[in-house]
């Protein structure tokens, strides 16, 4: 799809009046910080479309479908695939103004919320009123309801508690025809039709325009203990991973950092971690303040094992807020070190994480790619990253190779090529290697079904 400038300018009256001037960004340098999100890839839009309410996004992109116009929805970029990078121009669709928290029904358990708004700003909110909403990915405090489902973003919850799938309930969106669509219930319980709701999220904006959600809120637990276990080498922490989640006490949350990515952060953190650190991992497990001390043993006889050099109970929130200090310095830190890795979120089921681990130590090796793991690895869910130089080019060439082993792995160990992040323009080129022939053509047939003239979010999820 390609996008004619002539066409684009005369829409911009159309747009304006949908929108107000002050709403529509057409200059260079105002539509220009559009065109990126944390993939660090970009293409500048021709406009920037800023909506405060669905009946605008619905004449917008009716406006777009008659014209045959690219529309990419956008919330606030975290994104690391490049799935709201407007590869060919045409309209990006802010949602970033449409922050309201619509109803929040504590009988029901239920909270009614627009795109735009962070989960930060709504787990806040919900929280006055003694729930929460269990997806919590580590940009919650920037990253937008939104974008969340667009990618199915869950975080280190996820293991007990389930992702966004499992946690909405219905929505209101826009397809790409410009018609207006509910779907899902407002009950806990619901099989009249088709399940649109589970098939839009994760869809990144391909089949429709989230413009509201129902969130299914869950109760705030009455207490939690935090854990820190460190290991003498990744793969006995690996193992402990599967010991601990063959155990009757479900973690909160079970992460996951290999000993490279330990030393990495160990000046952004303020928690105590020995120079032999291998690997180490940070779990959770929350409920009544009754059951929580057994809980807390159960889950360190499980995590006990050969490798086990230490395994501690937090006992204050200082000491809390240190262990989370440690992975939430990952990211930057990775960053910095290497702002063109490859950061990959390969998933496989918890018992093959050994192998997993193995099999990523080999081909790092053998490529001479540094790797670095961590992750959710209560889901199996590992954060693959190959730290390369771009300006060397026979280490990129190198990493490509490994990447594709990386993947050839994880699909031989019956794993997925990504957990939360999606596909984006980094994976679509893979994903034939998960899904057969048949069944990513239904799912293209799918997209036609929504998106006639292909115009929403255009070059993304297939392979080119």
């Amino acid at each position: 799809m390609s996008t004619d400038p002539g066409a684009v300018n005369r829409l911009l009256p159309r747009l304006i009046s949908i929108l107000g001037s002050e709403n529509v960004l057409t200059d260079q340098a105002d539509v220009w910080p559009y065109g990126y999100d944390n993939s660090r890839r970009h293409s500048q839009p021709d406009i920037v479309a800023l909506p405060v309410s669905h009946e605008q996004v619905k004449d917008i992109v009716l406006v777009c479908f008659e014209n045959n116009l690219p529309v990419v929805a956008r919330g606030r970029g975290t994104g690391t695939t490049g799935a709201s990078v407007p590869l060919h121009g045409g309209i990006v669709l802010s949602l970033e103004r449409m922050t309201q928290i619509k109803q929040i029904d504590v009988n029901n358990r239920v909270a009614v919320v627009e795109p735009g708004i962070t989960n930060q700003a709504v787990q806040n909110k919900i929280g006055e009123a003694g729930f929460f909403w269990p997806p919590d990915p580590t940009s919650a405090a920037y990253s937008t309801i939104g974008g969340n489902l667009a990618c199915n973003a869950a975080g280190p919850r996820a293991i007990k508690y389930g992702t966004p799938r499992e946690n909405t309930l219905g929505l209101k969106a826009v397809t790409g025809k410009g018609e207006e669509i509910s779907t899902g219930v407002y009950t806990t319980k619901g099989v009249v039709g088709y399940d649109l709701t589970r098939l839009i999220l994760g869809s990144e904006g391909t089949l429709a325009i989230i413009t509201e959600a129902t969130l299914k809120m869950t109760p705030l637990p009455q207490s939690k203990r935090t854990l820190q276990a460190i290991y003498k080498d990744i793969r006995d922490a690996a193992l402990a991973v599967s010991k601990i989640m063959a155990q009757p006490v479900i973690p909160y949350t079970l992460e996951f950092i290999d000993g490279q990515a330990i030393d990495m952060v160990r000046k952004h953190s303020n928690a105590e971690l020995p120079t032999n650190a291998g690997a180490l991992l940070i779990i959770e497990v929350d409920g009544q303040e009754s059951s929580l001390d057994d809980a807390a043993q159960a889950i360190k006889t499980a995590a006990t094992n050969s490798g086990l050099l230490e395994i501690k109970l937090a006992k204050t929130q200082e000491e809390i807020d240190a262990l989370w200090a440690t992975r939430k310095a990952l990211s930057p830190a990775l960053r910095n070190v290497a702002p063109n890795k490859i950061n990959e979120d390969v998933v496989v089921p918890v018992s093959n994480i050994p192998a997993l681990i193995d099999g990523l130590e080999n081909l790092s090796k053998k490529h001479d790619i540094n790797i670095v793991n961590f992750g959710h690895a209560g889901n199996g869910n590992i954060h693959t990253n190959l730290l390369i130089d771009s300006t060397d080019k026979a280490q990129v060439t190198r990493s490509q190779a490994c990447l594709n082993e990386v993947f050839d792995l994880v699909l031989k160990l019956n794993g997925t090529l990504s957990g939360e992040h999606g596909v984006g323009i980094e994976k679509m080129n893979y994903i034939d290697r998960e899904i057969d022939p048949i069944t990513l053509k239904l799912m293209k047939d799918i997209k036609t079904v929504f998106d006639p003239h292909g115009i929403l979010n255009p070059g993304k999820m297939f392979p080119s």
